[in-house]
């Protein structure tokens, strides 16, 4: 088992997410100190990071490479787009208009 990331706190939800696209992959991982983030105070913050794992190592390099091409996509700023009905300037992460519903024509 290897050490894929380690997130802050609040990216927990991000990790467990990763986990189960790992998963669509065939790629099994877990998420450790899951919920050691009630212990923080106990014991050092840093060991209550939450931590994606890969199990099987001959995976890994496939995983890392993954991860790392996802990371790389989400970091990637979308362009933003105006909406065909009401002509609303929309930021690029959305798909719909907030103000008529309009979908990105994108």
């Amino acid at each position: 088992m290897k050490k894929l990331q380690v997130f802050a706190h609040h990216e927990r939800p991000f990790a467990t997410m990763l986990k189960e696209r790992f998963a669509t992959e065939g790629i099994v991982c877990l998420v450790r100190n899951d919920e050691l983030s009630t212990a923080l105070g106990e014991i050092p913050f840093v060991e209550c990071y939450p931590e994606l794992w890969v199990v099987d190592d001959e995976v890994y390099p496939r995983a890392r490479l993954l991860l790392e091409q996802w990371l790389a996509e989400a970091a990637e700023p979308t362009a933003k787009w105006r909406c065909p009905n009401c002509g609303e300037r929309i930021e690029g992460q959305f798909q719909s208009c907030w103000k008529c519903g309009g979908e990105n024509p994108d």
